[in-house]
């Protein structure tokens, strides 16, 4: 990157960056920005804001969003497709597989017209009868094989149209029957049957670029803190699963973790999280936060450099053809 950035990504609070925004983020320099929908009205206004945050740190930063589809999607009707949740079109697709990487395809064909280039997705969360309904039908089947399949098939398909994939929750949220939003779940499971399911699936996805941690208690492995602040965790996400991707916290706001953010913030960092994402766009949190995220070195700026060497233009592809080979996907 031609410019040093910092190990964060923060929010905005409204549709346009206030001077204040603007100047905070030439002087921080973050990794990267997120949008959320408070951030979003029409796709003109989007692409308005996403240079605007450019132009603020002065490079071609990396912009992301939470565009999943069904419940938890920031870009919508009517300037935007509405898709089903993941996991009910997975279980009624005629050829699942095929139609997640479909959806990933045109959904990164709307993300790269107003400026977004990272989408927090896929999902390598396996759904079971007792995950937490945020997450249940966000999943991508109930299986090990579906769900990896699955996976990367949407992971493909945002690739092929510009857009990189974050790869979520590592190293497997689906055993959650806590909402980590609000709660701090704690996993009561054995690790070699974690090894078998829910890590397995992670690193059947290892090789890809950006990944984003779990804030749930792997009490097997370490019963103290949240996999996000966990050195034990965070050791075996790079040495048992092997995921050598630049690796995100989940939104570090979240009341999953305890303390004031920016010393949630530096746990995260020293356990060996690469990048801290804070999410609700408050310029005093992200004040803190500035203060003890340091510039990206070592490992992780080496991780950044080769995720920001795989954004490529997207292969054009007209979106009736997109979306008559979507409708046969589905059957």
């Amino acid at each position: 990157m031609s410019h040093a950035s910092r190990a964060v990504i923060f929010g905005c609070a409204g549709q346009r960056l206030c001077h204040a925004e603007a100047a905070f983020f030439a002087e921080s320099q973050p990794w990267g920005a997120i949008l959320f929908a408070r951030n979003i009205d029409n796709p003109d206004q989007v692409q308005r804001l996403t240079d605007e945050l450019r132009a603020a740190v002065g490079r071609d930063m990396p912009i992301l969003i939470d565009q999943e589809g069904g419940r938890v999607a920031r870009m919508r009707a009517p300037h935007w497709r509405d898709w089903s949740p993941a996991l009910d079109q997975c279980e009624s697709a005629r050829d699942p597989a095929l139609a997640m990487a479909l959806r990933g395809r045109m959904m990164a064909q709307e993300l790269r017209a107003v400026g977004v280039d990272v989408n927090c997705a896929p999902l390598a969360d396996i759904a079971r009868d007792d995950t937490h309904a945020i997450l249940h039908n966000r999943c991508y089947g109930r299986s090990l094989p579906e769900v990896v399949t699955n996976a990367r098939a949407m992971a493909q398909g945002l690739m092929q149209g510009g857009v990189l994939p974050v790869l979520k929750h590592i190293p497997g949220h689906g055993r959650a029957t806590l909402d980590s939003h609000l709660d701090l779940p704690v996993i009561d499971c054995a690790k070699n049957v974690l090894q078998e399911t829910d890590f397995a699936a992670f690193k059947a996805l290892s090789d890809l670029p950006l990944g984003m941690t779990a804030h749930l208690v792997f009490r097997a492995i370490d019963p103290d803190r949240p996999a996000t602040q966990s050195p034990a965790m965070i050791r075996l996400i790079r040495d048992e699963i092997g995921f050598d991707g630049l690796l995100m916290t989940d939104d570090i706001s979240m009341q999953a973790l305890a303390g004031p953010v920016a010393a949630r913030a530096e746990a995260a960092l020293s356990a060996g999280c690469d990048l801290v994402l804070h999410c609700n766009g408050d310029l005093a949190e992200m004040q803190a936060l500035a203060g003890v995220c340091p510039l990206l070195s070592g490992a992780g700026l080496a991780r950044s450099e080769r995720a920001l060497a795989m954004r490529s233009a997207p292969e054009v592809v007209a979106a009736d053809a997109l979306e008559a080979a979507f409708e046969q996907a589905m059957g």
